[in-house]
C-alpha cells in the first residue's frame, strides 16, 4: 500500500475555484482501479492551504493516475498553475 498526502498553498481569492477543482479531480481519481483513498481537505483555520489524503494499492496505480486524462487536466493543467507552494510527505503505515 502506498499513501502520501500533498499539501498544497493556494491564493485565498481562489479558494472557489480550488475547491471545483478538486471534487472533479476527487471524483475521477476514486474511479481508478487502484485508487484506495483520494480526499481533499481544507485545513481548519488555514483558508488558504488543502490537504490531500491518496492511498493506492502499489506504485503501478501511483503512475497511473499520474497519467491519467483527468490529472493532467485538473493537477497539472489547474492546481499546479495556482498553487505558491506544494509539499508531499510520503507516510509508512504503523499497524
Amino acid at each position: 500500500m502506498i499513501s502520501f498526502t500533498v499539501r498544497m498553498r493556494f491564493p485565498e481569492e481562489d479558494r472557489n475555484e480550488i475547491a471545483s477543482v478538486l471534487e472533479s479531480l476527487a471524483l475521477a481519481s476514486r474511479q481508478e482501479p487502484g485508487c484506495v483513498s483520494y480526499v481533499p481537505h481544507w485545513v481548519e483555520g488555514d483558508a488558504a492551504t488543502v490537504l490531500i489524503y491518496e492511498q493506492y494499492r502499489d506504485e503501478a496505480a501511483v503512475e497511473f493516475h499520474r497519467g491519467t486524462e483527468h490529472f493532467a487536466k485538473h493537477a497539472t493543467g489547474g492546481l499546479y498553475q495556482k498553487m505558491l507552494d506544494r509539499h508531499v510527505e510520503h507516510l509508512q503505515a504503523i499497524a
